[in-house]
């Protein structure tokens, strides 16, 4: 094990990613610093990779924005993210290699929002074609985000090895931003502490006027401790995030307090013939609770839930010859779920019990896998996987806040818990992932890219144990932010994906160019049906349907160019163009309707300039009206628009100063993925349920102190 004052390299956890990156996602194009010219076949640079971000703050999602990743929106620190058209668990995260679980009805507190920018050290996206080592239960893809990052160095000593504090504001919604980190180590021992806070009002349309119920409060922590010695390595991390308040304008509950503790440990060891073995444990903990904090959004009902993972991993590479590289791995998950709605004093309709909606939920995965990665020729490069997983799911009885029928009708949440109750609740599922990846280097400057998978992904427990199916009941359920309400379906399927994905990259000196098409068949797509419609205001504009998931056949296609073109190099410093456009399509087989959430075409054109240590950026994004929508969800059209963005960034010694006016020319706009306002129809239901607005312009300053 090579000792020295870099990161120690695991090549287990870098080249599968790396494949699988250049594969399934050409959208992300490194820059032309970059040296792609020298590059043998099997050094393909992983384009996902990105150095620690000290001086970026704020939410994650920045960082996968600039690598192609699309989010539907939801609280401040809470986007889904969707790769392909597809979002939620759809997408498997993977915080340094632990998958959590969002512990609420409506995914308020996803994988992502359990880390800040400043803390992540690597990033890689694994769209569509994923290797099976990448990770299961998926059919859009796997995002990684590494913070664990240990750092020796030639000393027996402790020592002080860097620190920084980072401060930033964004003007939008006055947000205040705070990061600071520290790392101390020997040639043995690394300890590392990143800590993040954020603090931020509703945010400003283009018009100056305050999107409701979008102002948020939160804080997150890890420490890491890690020790080495000639073949082994150990880590362990420590995580605490606490947000406690968090508005979500297109859902009816807001967050009111979000505790999650987190323990990682990580044991790594090199074999002999350059073969390595690695183990993982994993725990998180989270306990989460809805209702109402602000005056932007008011209401008097409480929810509660409490969520636990555990889960472990077992990695083998196996160098098998020159050529050949066995990958085998054995992986455990263990999600356990409590959802439950305290009475609220006083309300005949909420109590006099407490309203349980799931009880001791579980889903249990349990996975094998082997890779075989061969090197064949100097211009052939393959990988061929299968991944086995069994995942039960359970869920104890249920009840509902009381049996009494109002004005004579059914008490249709007191009829649904019987029936839950008579219902034999466990299932269980075989899934079988297949992949094939290969790359052919053309010339020294071109290279195809081809992958082919069949990916499936099981019910998660709230589509299959969701029971209630009165109004009130069903709208609590659902993370699509369409102010609809939502029934589960315990018979629910397996989703089963077939993938095929084809690129091509090519480079010269001064230039690159990548596209990539891809194109999957779903069978057993877990959307939604409509079983009814309910109307609070009465109006005609103010109509929102029942639905309940079930499963059905779509198709989903699309593909992406990007480019980057250098315009010189002197003494006015390094000119570079960036541009890109993408589209997705997505349909359901029966009739060929739209698919929820679904991005139209995108245009991205930057112009880039760094002199030194100064780096400048005048941007412009396009994005067509959205016109296809899914008519079940009642999704709203939104017009085309275009957004103008400007950055610049100077370095200077241990200081780092960056200032960015985002929208520059204060357009207002609509979000295409944005879901409905439901704290605007909540303050004036005249106006129906409008689209959630995009944010006004914005003055972003930044200051970083490294030491």
């Amino acid at each position: 094990m090579r000792r020295n004052t870099q990161q120690q390299e695991y090549h287990f956890y870098r080249k599968p990613s790396a494949i699988a990156v250049a594969v399934g996602l050409a959208w992300s194009m490194p820059t032309l610093a970059d040296d792609y010219t020298n590059q043998p076949i099997e050094r393909l640079q992983v384009l996902g990779q990105q150095p620690e971000h000290h001086s970026t703050l704020g939410a994650v999602d920045t960082l996968l924005a600039q690598q192609g990743v699309d989010f539907s929106a939801a609280g401040g620190m809470s986007a889904l993210p969707v790769l392909n058209g597809m979002m939620g668990d759809r997408i498997k995260v993977l915080i340094d290699g632990s998958d959590v679980t969002a512990s609420c009805a409506n995914q308020m507190n996803p994988p992502l929002s359990y880390i800040s920018a400043n803390q992540v050290a690597t990033v890689d996206v694994v769209a569509g074609v994923s290797p099976v080592s990448a990770g299961g239960d998926n059919i859009a893809g796997v995002i990684k985000v590494s913070s664990v990052n240990p750092i020796f160095v030639e000393s027996d000593t402790l020592q002080w090895q860097s620190g920084y504090v980072s401060a930033g504001y964004h003007s939008v919604n006055d947000a205040m931003l705070l990061g600071a980190g520290v790392k101390l180590s020997s040639n043995s021992v690394s300890v590392d502490y990143q800590g993040a806070y954020e603090d931020a009002n509703s945010y400003r349309d283009g018009h100056g006027d305050k999107v409701l119920d979008t102002l948020y409060r939160a804080q997150n922590h890890a420490l890491t401790a890690a020790w080495r010695d000639q073949t082994q390595q150990f880590a362990l991390k420590l995580t605490h995030q606490y947000i406690p308040f968090q508005g979500f304008a297109n859902q009816y509950m807001d967050m009111t307090d979000n505790h999650s503790y987190g323990v990682l440990a990580r044991y790594q060891r090199q074999l002999a013939d350059d073969g390595e073995f690695s183990a993982q444990a994993n725990w998180h903990s989270v306990s989460h609770k809805m209702g109402f904090f602000s005056p932007e959004k008011t209401g008097m009902m409480p929810m509660n839930t409490d969520g636990d993972d555990y889960s472990y991993q077992l990695h083998w590479r196996l160098p098998v010859s020159a050529k050949d590289t066995l990958l085998l791995g054995q992986e455990t998950y263990d999600y356990r779920l409590d959802d439950e709605w305290p009475a609220v004093a006083g309300s005949s309709m909420m109590g006099p019990n407490n309203y349980i909606n799931i009880n001791d939920g579980r889903r249990l995965r349990a996975a094998v896998f082997g890779e075989w990665q061969q090197q064949s020729t100097t211009r052939w490069w393959w990988s061929a996987g299968v991944r086995y997983e069994y995942v039960t799911t359970n869920a104890g009885d249920v009840q509902a806040y009381n049996t009494m029928a109002m004005m004579g009708m059914i008490n249709a949440d007191a009829a649904a818990a019987s029936a839950f109750n008579a219902t034999d609740r466990k299932r269980s599922d075989n899934l079988l992932d297949v992949t094939l990846l290969a790359r052919y280097q053309l010339t020294t400057g071109q290279q195809l890219q081809l992958g082919l998978a069949r990916k499936n992904r099981a019910p998660n427990l709230y589509e299959r144990y969701s029971w209630g199916r009165g109004t009130m009941a069903a709208t609590m359920i659902g993370w699509f932010g369409d102010g609809n309400g939502y029934v589960g379906d315990i018979t629910l399927k397996p989703e089963t994906a077939d993938t095929l994905s084809f690129a091509y990259k090519a480079f010269a000196d001064d230039w690159q160019l990548a596209a990539t098409v891809w194109y999957t068949k779903v069978t057993d797509y877990i959307d939604a049906d409509v079983i009814g419609s309910f109307n609070k205001s009465g109006l005609a504009n103010g109509q929102r349907n029942l639905l309940q998931f079930t499963n059905l056949d779509a198709t989903l296609y699309g593909g992406s160019v990007s480019s980057v073109y250098r315009l010189a190099d002197n003494y006015t410093g390094l000119w570079q163009l960036n541009a890109s456009v993408s589209a997705t399509h997505g349909e359901r087989d029966d009739g060929g309707q739209p698919l929820y959430q679904v991005k139209p075409w995108q245009t991205e054109l930057a112009l880039q300039q760094q002199l030194g240590d100064w780096q400048n950026s005048i941007a412009w994004q396009w994005v067509a009206a959205k016109d296809r929508v899914d008519p079940r969800r009642l999704e709203n059209a939104t017009a085309a628009y275009s957004l103008l963005n400007i950055s610049s960034r100077l370095q200077w010694q241990g200081v780092t100063l960056t200032f960015a006016v985002n929208n520059l020319l204060d357009h207002n706009y609509e979000l295409p993925l944005g879901g409905v306002s439901i704290a605007e129809y909540k303050a004036d239901s005249s106006q129906g349920f409008p689209q959630l607005a995009g944010a006004g312009r914005s003055l972003e300053f930044g200051v970083s102190y490294a030491f």
